[in-house]
């Protein structure tokens, strides 16, 4: 019998992308939307797809889109989108503890497609997981993620300028829909988003909307958080 000439790095990798499957059929709706949303925000595609190609997060993605529909500056999306994704430390330190040993720029590598499902999918890997792996899931992720908003920056400028303008609203449904479970499961995220309205609220009337919104993020956090452990101190 003749001996398969693939490699154990070929393996894993091709194991990574079928595994990966789920999450770039689960990035179609969310990036076709994103494109659509990009395109109507006034995006050109190229701006769009490279947004896509640059940061690929599209919780941030999403955000930045909502600043740059009010006149958002540059400085207040970066520190925005910043605070929006320090959790991705977090992951990627968890992730490096079940991660083979590897050159640290092949880490760095995958680092940058450690979104939530890549993270989900090989962090409940059994066992070391190979760079080749990780590299599979991320990269059918991504190319998922970058080709189908492409797609929906396409669709979008087939439809009635009317509905393309009215379709921004669909960024805060989106806002809702992500922010909905977690209101559900946890009172402290209900307390916070309560928090940081009211208080983006007050601040916008004497400050920039961009930086309304950082502060008033900050601020309910470090609150939210300064008082829940005092609850549940006895008295």
């Amino acid at each position: 019998m003749q001996a398969s000439s693939t490699s154990p790095a070929e393996q894993t990798f091709s194991l990574g992308l079928k595994e990966g499957i789920s999450v770039a059929l689960g990035y179609f709706p969310a990036a076709v939307t994103f494109g659509f949303l990009a395109q109507t925000t006034g995006l050109t595609s190229l701006e769009a797809v490279m947004m896509s190609l640059l940061v690929f997060t599209g919780a941030a993605q999403f955000m930045a889109l909502s600043l740059l529909s009010i006149g958002t500056g540059a400085l207040e999306i970066i520190f925005t989108t910043f605070i929006l994704n320090i959790r991705h430390f977090l992951m990627s330190a968890s992730l490096n503890e079940k991660a083979e040993r590897d050159h640290p720029l092949k880490k760095a590598g995958y680092a940058f497609g450690l979104t939530d499902e890549v993270f989900a999918v090989t962090s409940t890997k059994e066992g070391t997981v190979t760079t080749s792996y990780i590299y599979g899931v991320f990269l059918i992720s991504y190319a998922s993620w970058v080709m189908n908003t492409g797609v929906g920056y396409a669709i979008g400028g087939f439809l009635p300028e009317t509905i393309q303008q009215s379709m921004t609203f669909a960024l805060y449904a989106l806002f809702i829909a992500l922010l909905a479970p977690s209101l559900k499961k946890h009172r402290k995220v209900f307390f916070l988003a309560a928090v940081a309205a009211v208080l983006n609220s007050l601040f916008s009337l004497f400050m920039q909307e961009g930086w309304s919104i950082i502060l008033a993020t900050l601020l309910s956090a470090c609150a939210i958080e300064y008082m829940e452990p005092t609850k549940k101190q006895p008295s």
